[in-house]
Order: C-alpha cells, then structure tokens, then sequence
C-alpha cells in the first residue's frame, strides 16, 4: 500500500534462506510441505505482487471437490463453476510461496533489512509516539524511550515502534510479550508426503476414516499431497512400513477400504447450497468418482503431531501476532495458512488508517484485536466441534 511504503522493515528469522535465497528447481521432486490457497488469498498475494512469482514455479488449480467417508451413506461433490469461479483452490509447495513473499519483498520499494539471528529479549515501551516517519540512526538515542528494544542473538539491538510476530505456533515475541494461550492436543499426528500416479489430478479430495481424514491433494505433474490424521501410533507405523505397504494403506484409505463406495450424494446438498447457486449448475448430484491410485513415493513420510493453540488476544500496545503465532488449528480444512494471509491484509489495512490519521502505529493495532475479538472467542469452540 502506498500509505505504508514511507516505513522501514526489520525481518528477524534464523532461517539462512533469507540471506541466500530459496532455490527451487523445476525439476527437484515436490515437498511434502504444501498449502491449499484459497481465491480470496490468491487475491490477496496478487495485490501485493507475490503471486506471479508463485506462477512461476510449480503450482496446482483445482475446480473440483469430493468429500465422502467410509459409511458408504453418502457423499459431496463441489465445482468452481457452483459459484461462478473458475477455481476452487490452489496448491503450492510451502517453499514455493516462501520464495515468492522473500522476491516481493526484495522487489519491493520498502526499505527493508534481513537479519538472519535469533530474538533473545524484548522490552516493550508503551510510551506514545505521534510521528511515523522512520527514526534515523543519529536520533536514535532521543527516539528509544518511545520505541521497543529487540536483542538479538549477537548481541546487537534494534528498535521498533511496532513489533509484529509471525514466527509460527512455538512464537518467541508471544511468549516474550506475555500472551497468554489456551489450547489442547488432539493426540493425533498427520502423516504427510507426495505420491505420484499414472492420471493426471484436478480433483481435491478428503475421506473421513474412524481415526482422521485423509487428503488426497493435486500438485501438477502427476503428483498429489497426502494429509493423513491418525493416531500416534498409527503414524509411528506408517512411516516405517516398506513404500510398498504404505502405497497400499493409502489406495485402500481412498478407495473400498473401511467400507463400501457412496451410492448417493449427501441428502440435502443441493438445499444447503441453493443460495449459492445463482445461475450456476450445481455439481452435488455427479457421480462419485474414486481418486487416482498411487503408484510411487515422491518424498519422505513426515510426521507431525496436531494441535490447538490460540492466543487470548492478538495485540498489545507496540505488538501483535497474525498467523500460527495467533492461532494455530487442526489441518482439516487446510485454512491455517488462509487465516494468517488475512491477518496480514487486515494487519495492513489497519497500519495505513493508522497513518492516515497520523497516529502512532504502535497504537493503532489495538484497533486490529478488536477487529477480531467475535473469531478469537469462536474459533476454539469452531475447532473444536470440527475436530
């Protein structure tokens, strides 16, 4: 936004990739690590420049979606063109989207520094600031009473009038601001990686199981993202067994094993979504349709256990969280990372009214906690019930 580009930018990340880059090949096998980017983030990612740079590397639409489970009683199948879109969703390697938001970054008029170190201390000043010019380094010193002190892990400082964490669910700023979390473990893990198979997949698709559902996930070139909730012990077994017998848990899970094809669609689909309908035609009575069948592992087996925590408020006076150091939820619906792109462009939107008025941008964030303050008191109940 233009409002915003008089600012200067300190990204503080260990990652070394910051520094040199991420490189990606076209021909390097896909990461088992991808998101599901939904229409209104792609928006999002193509105003502020980032996405074109997605585009250029490997990526995955989708139009279409099943989501069946093993009772065999029913079943539910979604079109873009149900809304009138020419997309239901996007699936990009994570490091691919990291690749692009650094290159926007890097292309962008901000003046930006990197510090690949580790946050050790902070010490949040709540003192009012009105100007929101950048500080220049000979006034420092007479700025700093109304400023936050970040040390880092070499031992030097830096100060920010606002500090922004978006370092993930174990946030370092979280716990050094003192907000206080709720939240609980499912005692399960997901077990991720990316097969390969003979037919091409435009499909998204999703199985609910007795322990976890199972995604069934495109990524182009005749690869697809597993994203399989089970038990611990479960997952502890499937990534050890041979790729022979994990490839044959995995065709079995998406199709006749734990029960019997869906005959029907789910009753009442095309009610529920009558609103939605306008003058597109509703896919919900289409033929169930069985995924392709696996043939080989693209990646590793990854395994990582599942949780829920959620911050109870997002921000204070000269900090605040967005993404998994806000709230952290189960993978079910593949939103996390759709969550933490709207708490960016909120984020943002909030910072230049903020300017515009000429206030103090370290203040106006509060106006951002209460933005949110219906989803922070519902999503854990939301999650909860979804789980």
């Amino acid at each position: 936004m233009p409002m915003t580009k008089q600012l200067s930018v300190a990204i503080i990340d260990s990652n070394p990739a910051l520094g040199s880059g991420i490189s990606i090949q076209r021909e390097d096998p896909p990461d088992p690590r991808v998101s599901t980017v939904t229409p209104a983030s792609i928006s999002f990612l193509q105003d502020t420049g980032a996405w074109k740079y997605v585009e250029q590397n490997r990526h995955a639409y989708f139009k279409k979606m099943q989501v069946w489970d093993y009772t065999g009683f029913g079943y539910a199948r979604y079109d873009a063109g149900d809304v009138n879109k020419d997309f239901l969703g996007c699936v990009a390697e994570n490091k691919v989207l990291h690749s692009a938001l650094l290159s926007c970054v890097k292309d962008s008029d901000f003046k930006t520094t990197f510090y690949p170190l580790r946050l050790t201390s902070m010490t949040l000043n709540t003192n009012s600031m009105s100007t929101v010019e950048s500080i220049p380094s000979k006034e420092l010193s007479s700025a700093q009473g109304h400023t936050s002190k970040l040390q880092l892990s070499d031992g030097s400082s830096i100060y920010a009038k606002l500090v922004v964490g978006a370092d993930g669910g174990k946030s370092r700023v979280r716990e050094l601001a003192g907000f206080k979390t709720t939240g609980w473990n499912y005692s399960q893990n997901a077990i991720i990686c990316t097969v390969e198979h003979t037919s091409a997949n435009h499909c998204a698709w999703q199985r609910f199981l007795p322990n976890g559902p199972i995604a069934f996930l495109p990524m182009g070139d005749n690869f697809s993202n597993i994203v399989w909730t089970m038990s611990p012990t479960e997952s502890k077994d499937r990534k050890s067994i041979t790729e022979e017998m994990f490839l044959k848990d995995v065709n079995s899970a998406l199709d006749e094993g734990y029960g019997p094809h869906p005959t029907s669609s789910s009753v009442g689909t095309r009610d529920l979504f009558s609103w939605l309908k306008m003058d597109a035609t509703l896919s919900a009575n289409e033929s169930f349709e069985i995924p392709p069948k696996a043939i080989r592992l693209a990646s590793e087996r990854m395994v990582f256990p599942l949780s829920l925590r959620h911050a109870s408020s997002y921000a204070s006076k000269r900090v605040v969280l967005i993404g998994d150091a806000a709230h952290t939820i189960h993978p079910l619906a593949g939103q996390g990372v759709n969550l933490g792109f709207g708490d960016a462009f909120s984020l943002s939107r909030v910072i230049a009214e903020g300017i515009a008025l000429g206030s103090d941008i370290g203040e106006v964030c509060y106006v951002f906690d209460a933005y949110f303050m219906v989803f922070i008191r519902l999503r854990p109940c939301l999650d909860k019930q979804l789980n």
